[in-house]
């Protein structure tokens, strides 16, 4: 059984539960109840989009978290539970996801288990009264809300993972990488903002939900616009990326097939989002220094000239790409992506970017490919020729383990990885 199957059967088996108790017992503090998912419905409809394409709604999330770590409002007992924590959120996230086409099963299924977590480690303690011997509104109070709010990001992150992992492909380490940053970021105000809000209420009441709900929505605001500098990031290196096929250098679509093939072994290899990111860039613009020579390479195949020629190539592509603004990332993983990975004396360069390796090889494959078909091989059996000119070459730089991953289908993209052009993958900063 997937793992994403195990987080949705658990979810809704924990919102059929808590719904049923809701029912024959009735809602407690109906006013209150009613507010907190009025507000997580706003919160559903200001969703932003994060790196890779998914989606977060930091109000939402925010006040959920804050209800199911609600002790007093207004100075005054409050008795929801835990259960009831899960129905407010449950019904608050189908009100305002309605009609959306994001992924609302995988959204809802993570907010729940991810209350439900939170609200059992806080609600039983409350409401039992051992809480009582720490005074509310003092610092081993929050304290005591922090280690639950720390304990909660931490679920979120897993189950985060465990979700990115089965939906992209990702090796679990990796995806776990990609949520646990994202924590740094909206990810640490949104767990702020609800710990605010549930010790606020003490004082102020439900006046604690738009008082601190604004400062995250101007926060999402900035969100926006940074995704949308990012964006035309991205979309200037896929313009720069075609340069080489305008001008006649390299073959149509050459730059995209090695950044998808690269992505995809960069994958089974372990790297993250980011890395991903970084790994694309590169491999898009891999070619950019043949706009430098003044004889065009035949058919832009740098994989049949000469090490020191290639290597030429590679230095004036990274200056370029250090002039456009692009991380600086990427233009040491292209200045150094022609390096031979085995040295003269047999050692291996450890220097050499993992990144580097990976778009050599997968270059190298196009190349190789585009060769093989022009001496009239087709299908598999040009992929065959490649292949095995690739393992002969690898006493000459080419990474053994990227070379055997790509040979085992590892290089196969299932799916594009990611699009520069849409700017999903320019999130990093340089």
């Amino acid at each position: 059984m997937s793992s994403v199957r195990v987080v949705h059967l658990a979810a809704a088996a924990l919102l059929f539960t808590a719904v049923g108790s809701v029912v024959r017992s009735g809602v407690r503090e109906p006013a209150v109840a009613s507010a907190f998912t009025v507000v997580i419905a706003l919160g559903e409809l200001a969703r932003i989009r994060l790196p890779g394409g998914r989606e977060q709604a930091p109000i939402g999330a925010a006040v959920a978290l804050a209800y199911a770590l609600l002790g007093p409002l207004r100075g005054l007992p409050t008795t929801h539970g835990v259960l009831q924590a899960v129905v407010v959120t449950a019904a608050g996230m189908l009100l305002g996801s309605f009609g959306r086409r994001a992924r609302r099963a995988d959204a809802l299924a993570r907010r729940l288990l991810v209350v439900g977590f939170a609200a059992t480690l806080f609600q039983p303690l409350y409401n039992s009264g051992a809480l009582d011997r720490v005074p509310l509104s003092g610092p081993a109070y929050g304290a005591f809300l922090t280690g639950v709010a720390a304990l909660t990001a931490l679920c979120d992150a897993t189950l985060g993972a465990l979700l990115h992992r089965a939906r992209t492909g990702l090796r679990f380490t990796a995806a776990l990488e990609d949520e646990l940053h994202s924590l740094l970021g909206i990810g640490s105000a949104i767990v702020a903002t609800g710990m605010l809000i549930s010790l606020l209420a003490g004082e102020v009441g439900l006046w604690a939900l738009p008082v601190f709900c604004t400062p995250l929505l101007l926060a999402q605001a900035s969100f926006r616009r940074a995704a949308a500098v990012r964006a035309t990031t991205g979309q200037t290196i896929e313009t720069l990326s075609r340069a080489t096929e305008i001008a006649g250098y390299t073959p149509v679509g050459h730059a995209r097939r090695v950044a998808d093939t690269a992505c995809a072994l960069g994958r089974e290899l372990g790297l993250g989002t980011r890395e991903l990111a970084l790994l694309e860039y590169a491999a898009l613009m891999h070619d950019i220094g043949q706009l430098s020579l003044v004889e065009p390479v035949p058919d832009g195949a740098t994989a049949l000239l000469g090490q020191p020629e290639q290597q030429r190539i590679a230095r004036l592509g990274s200056e370029v790409i250090q002039r456009t603004g692009v991380p600086r990332q990427v233009s040491r993983q292209v200045a150094r992506l022609a390096d031979p990975y085995r040295r003269p004396d047999g050692s291996h360069d450890r220097s050499l970017p993992l990144a580097a390796r990976i778009i050599r090889v997968a270059n190298a494959h196009d190349d190789l490919l585009t060769a093989a078909l022009g001496r009239g091989l087709t299908g598999a059996t040009a992929r065959r020729a490649a292949l095995e000119q690739l393992r002969r070459d690898t006493t000459a730089g080419y990474d053994p383990r990227v070379v055997e991953l790509l040979a085992k289908g590892g290089g196969e993209p299932k799916t594009r990885v990611g699009s520069a052009a849409r700017g999903r993958r320019g999130w990093m900063r340089s």
